[in-house]
């Protein structure tokens, strides 16, 4: 039967049966699994450009498409199906995350699972568990997401470099909600010393996200953790060579530079990086990113009633319901 049925957004319909899917088997063209891959690494491009509204309705019916050949399909193809099945699941899974839609990420990263359980890639398997510690560590639990990571990383000598470097890397975000600033460290440079070895191709995973991969990882940390000189010091020079083609994550990583300057007694140059992110945010509709904006909205309270105050109300005016 058809997967849960779907909104026009991507978002769980229900759990009901929608409409009963041809489960004769069928050949299958081999060459539609490279076309999905193909596909999918489009999909990760316009994310980093448009935010997660735009994409849900796409991936979710290109999912469900995958879903539905793999009913039908036999053999390696089948095998193969479930890969490109768990990829999509797991992007779905992504966007409604950064959408804020807790609920349906849930659902897609247990999608991701079960179709990397079936496909009996060990990687992908491991890769889906990645997936569930970045939501829990969104959801504060750096308990879990250090649990999910250990498991996943069980196995290492089975594990590609690429899926190594993502769950250590997801790992370290775990210890730093925990304030373990040295298990931090030390899984971010073994993640750095290993991704030289990763393989670009792989279609999952994050390793080559951009230029300043591990450098943002670092910073994020340590500013969940209070090391806001430290953490401001490093988006100073990551916000300075981002391409516009990170357009997206560009406005979350300017946020969290101006948390970092508000933190460490320069609120006038928060205000300015605040403006621009805001901008963005406005327009990539991203819940991530409008929380880091609300984190520093309460790290200038001291500032409310003197001329800043005003100009970050005048900064964040794009994010008001009214202007959206």
């Amino acid at each position: 039967m058809r997967r849960p049925g779907l909104l026009a957004d991507g978002s769980v319909a229900s759990l009901g049966v929608v409409n009963p899917v041809d489960l004769r088997p069928r050949e299958i063209d081999p060459a539609l699994v490279g076309y999905f891959h193909q596909q999918l690494g489009g999909h990760y491009s316009a994310d980093m450009m448009l935010g997660p509204l735009d994409l849900i309705g796409t991936v979710t019916e290109q999912y469900r498409l995958i879903s539905d050949l793999t009913h039908a399909a036999d053999g390696s193809v089948r095998r193969d199906l479930f890969q490109a099945g768990a990829a999509y699941a797991a992007l779905a899974g992504w966007l409604h995350q950064d959408a804020g839609l807790w609920d349906s990420t849930a659902y897609w990263y247990g999608i991701a699972q079960t179709d990397a359980q079936m496909s009996g890639n060990t990687d992908l398997t491991a890769y889906a568990l990645s997936t569930m510690a970045r939501l829990r560590s969104d959801l504060g639990d750096g308990r879990a997401a250090v649990d999910l990571c250990r498991r996943g990383l069980s196995e290492r000598h089975r594990l590609s470099p690429r899926i190594r470097v993502t769950l250590l890397h997801q790992r370290a975000h775990g210890h730093s909600l925990l304030g373990e600033r040295a298990a931090v460290d030390r899984l971010l440079d073994e993640a750095a010393a290993v991704t030289d070895a990763a393989d670009p191709s792989v279609p999952w995973g994050a390793v080559h996200h951009n230029a300043y991969f591990f450098e943002v990882q670092r910073a994020t940390c340590y500013g969940r953790m209070g090391l806001y000189a430290e953490a401001r010091r490093i988006w100073d020079r990551i916000n300075s060579g981002m391409p516009s083609t990170a357009r997206r994550d560009t406005g979350v990583y300017l946020a969290r530079q101006a948390i970092a300057h508000a933190a460490t007694g320069e609120p006038e140059h928060a205000v300015a990086l605040a403006s621009e992110s805001a901008r963005i945010a406005a327009q990539t509709h991203s819940a991530r990113h409008h929380a880091e904006l609300e984190v520093l909205r309460r790290g200038m309270v001291r500032w409310q009633h003197d001329p800043l105050g005003a100009q970050l109300d005048r900064a964040l005016a794009p994010l008001s319901p009214d202007n959206r």
